[in-house]
């Protein structure tokens, strides 16, 4: 089985952090993966997207032309990417910074107060991370366990409180997702 990615939103948001960590994660696994990232030239406050697939066999192209999944975190992404979503796809994105979208009938929308949830657990910069959780969540993409590991990797450089945040941030994603099963649908 193969699942298409794509995560979007501004530079500066974790988009491609986000989709790093579910791609060492899937790796982890033993899964065949493939992330590959997009930004523009300004990085931060930047468009910034990447494709990420996760597979149980060889993948013939990086290339994402509709996703399974769509992550959004930003209005100008919705708007951009949603179009491109395939039908009955899964279409999470940040309540916090969409608020009141057009979401497509023929989709599956995944409303989570991202930047909210990150904001109560002290540090707004860690949305993906909630995000990251609520995915995982909902659709068991990869483990838990696997995920966590690779975040405890590249935030090692940024310290004990990196780890934590992120960790912590995931962890209330994926509670979210639990405490309103079934109320997004």
């Amino acid at each position: 089985m193969e699942t298409r990615i794509i995560i979007a939103g501004s530079g500066g948001q974790g988009i491609l952090f986000l989709g790093k960590v579910l791609s060492f994660a899937g790796m982890l696994e033993g899964k065949e993966v493939t992330w590959f990232p997009s930004y523009g030239a300004e990085m931060r406050g930047g468009t910034a997207n990447c494709t990420v697939i996760l597979s149980g066999s060889m993948i013939g192209s990086p290339v994402v032309l509709s996703p399974d999944i769509l992550v959004i975190m930003n209005k100008a992404s919705f708007d951009k990417f949603q179009p491109r979503l395939k039908k009955h796809g899964l279409l999470f994105y940040d309540r916090s910074l969409v608020p009141a979208p057009r979401v497509r009938p023929d989709v599956r929308p995944v409303p989570v107060p991202a930047t909210e949830i990150a904001s109560s657990a002290g540090n707004t910069r860690s949305a993906n991370m909630v995000m990251m959780g609520a995915v995982l969540a909902e659709t068991g993409l990869v483990k838990r366990s696997s995920a966590l590991k690779v975040i405890e990797g590249p935030s090692k450089s940024t310290g004990g409180n990196g780890i934590r945040l992120n960790t912590n941030s995931m962890l209330k994603g994926m509670q979210y997702i639990e405490d309103t099963k079934g109320s997004h649908r």
